[in-house]
């Protein structure tokens, strides 16, 4: 129970959202024999985490925490997640495209072809090996339209699919997650958080993030209206001009795939600020995966995608 309610004060949204995330994981946790928290060490898997901590302390977290790595992140993030499942004192499983791709489960075109829409054959494969029933994710309705079609509780048939005409009903609050054999549920307790909500809670609880969310200085080329960050998977063309930018990331996924934004906002102050005054949403703005393809998260998701 937060302070305010202790003392008869008004909730304020923050509170309110918390309340209600942290109900869907004790929920979901006292139901569901082998749940899991997805955590790539991104902002909103970072406030999951944390909303899972405060969720069931002072016991440890009754699930282990899992991460669909394609081999493409940025080193800071990886470095990060690493650090965070170690101070939560959770046992950190994960799990390799890159051993998909061994096994031959997964193909693509070229070693430095994105990994994102891969990585749907590892998690499947992920809850197979663990027998996992629940995955808690910390995807947010705000962010594209087919994640804007989820339910909190999103059940997954046996095949790992998301038929979204087939989701159940959650009125009043109230969450089913009784399942068929071979069934898991993909778990939401952020859908009704907004960026800005996730960017004010960070501000009020103190949750650490990778350094790339905060602005600093990177190596860039411009190309089709973004930027792009110049790597060793993506480098810079034969005719590109490559510049050195103070940029931040708006969010973090498959360096293939994910471009900075140019920003001096080098706080979390800075980062509400400029959130304000965004007329784009972060995918939008910064996810060439997505930008591509409106249907894109859709097919993606309906093939068993976060």
């Amino acid at each position: 129970m937060t302070a305010a309610a202790l003392t008869g004060q008004r909730l304020s949204r923050l509170d309110l959202l918390e309340a209600e995330a942290i109900h869907i994981l004790r929920d979901v946790a006292a139901e569901r024999a082998r749940p899991a928290l997805l955590f790539s060490g991104g902002k909103d898997s970072a406030v999951l985490l944390h909303l899972a901590v405060k969720a069931f302390w002072p016991e440890p977290l009754p699930f282990p925490l899992l991460h669909v790595d394609t081999g493409h992140n940025f080193g800071e993030v990886i470095a990060f997640r690493d650090a965070a499942a170690a101070a939560a004192g959770a046992k950190l499983v994960v799990a390799h495209v890159e051993d998909s791709i061994a096994r031959g489960t997964v193909r693509l075109p070229g070693p430095t072809a994105s990994r994102n829409a891969a990585q749907a054959v590892t998690l499947l494969e992920a809850i197979e090996e663990h027998g996992f029933d629940a995955l808690f994710g910390g995807a947010r309705r705000d962010e594209e339209k087919a994640r804007a079609k989820e339910r909190v509780v999103s059940l997954r048939d046996a095949f790992g699919q998301w038929n979204p005409r087939a989701q159940r009903p959650e009125l009043w609050n109230l969450y089913n997650t009784h399942l068929a054999p071979g069934e898991n549920v993909r778990v939401f307790p952020l859908s009704n958080w907004t960026e800005r909500d996730i960017w004010a809670y960070i501000a009020r609880e103190g949750v650490a993030l990778p350094s790339i969310y905060f602005s600093h200085a990177r190596a860039v080329v411009r190309r089709h209206g973004l930027l792009m960050p110049v790597t060793d998977l993506t480098p810079a063309g034969a005719d590109e001009t490559v510049e050195t930018v103070d940029v931040r990331f708006r969010t973090v996924g498959d360096i293939t795939c994910t471009s900075p934004v140019e920003s001096s906002a080098a706080t979390v102050t800075d980062i509400l600020a400029e959130t304000d005054a965004a007329t784009v949403s972060e995918r939008g703005a910064t996810r060439r995966d997505d930008l591509a393809n409106e249907a894109a998260m859709e097919r993606r998701k309906r093939e068993g995608y976060f």
